[in-house]
């Protein structure tokens, strides 16, 4: 029984220190922010990498979503002879929910693992060490441009799958279940306005913020080699993703 109670007190306190070191971090990279020199190059080649290089597989994903969401609400709006409701429903749902968190969860899974495994590649190989010793911070150098990058660029990606989401929906439903499109689109008219789009995009700059800040984390304070590496790019996925899904319930209690 001790030694549970003990177990357990050493995972809370390491939770503890773990969320501490992760905001000292995310204090230090909103310092460094506003500190010269700017290294403009550094923010356009991460705005590159997390959200051109993410572009195919946000466009897949939010097709497919769409279509899917469309084909399901059809079979239970028939019951019910609304299906008329079809694009309005597949509209909410992705500028309110899916599209923000299935890019934020895609886009994790592809830049934020890669976030992890570089930085945490350069602390073994003690790169992180050597910009130290010129007098170059690495938290301005390598935290600042992928945080900044994520906050920027999922908004936009997000934009994206909800376009594409809606056009997978409008495909499935008009062409392929034959629901009236003039009706289709009134219905998205009447439903959705311009705050289902604009919380969406808050969540999105919310969830680039996770995914980016966690990756940079357990990259920058990687131990153990190779191993160690590997261990930081699947806990940043993971972790990542479980804070991104909590997040959501939270902002989606605070804004709807």
């Amino acid at each position: 029984m001790l030694r549970m109670i003990a177990w357990v007190g050493r995972s809370v306190l390491n939770m503890l220190g773990e969320m501490g070191r992760m905001l000292l971090l995310l204090l230090q990279s909103f310092i460094w922010l506003f500190r010269p020199p700017f290294r403009f190059r550094l923010f356009i080649k991460q705005m590159e990498f997390v959200g051109v290089n993410s572009l195919f597989v946000v466009l897949l994903t939010g097709l497919f979503t769409g279509m899917v969401l469309a084909l399901q609400t059809y079979y239970a709006f028939r019951m019910f002879s609304a299906e008329s409701l079809v694009g309005a429903t597949v509209a909410l749902s992705m500028t309110r929910e899916l599209g923000p968190v299935i890019t934020a969860l895609m886009v994790t899974g592809r830049a934020g693992s890669a976030i992890a495994a570089e930085i945490g590649t350069m602390r073994v190989t003690e790169q992180i060490d050597a910009l130290t010793v010129m007098a170059i911070s690495p938290v301005q150098y390598l935290v600042v441009p992928r945080i900044v990058a994520g906050i920027t660029m999922l908004p936009l990606l997000t934009v994206i799958s909800d376009f594409v989401g809606v056009i997978g929906g409008y495909l499935v439903g008009v062409k392929l279940l034959g629901i009236n499109s003039g009706l289709f689109f009134n219905k998205i008219y009447e439903y959705v306005d311009f705050d289902d789009l604009y919380n969406g995009l808050i969540k999105a700059a919310c969830f680039g913020l996770i995914f980016t800040l966690v990756g940079c984390y357990k990259g920058f304070y990687t131990r153990g080699g190779a191993e160690g590496v590997g261990k930081a790019t699947t806990q940043a996925v993971v972790l990542g993703s479980v804070l991104i899904l909590m997040f959501d319930y939270v902002l989606t209690a605070l804004m709807f």
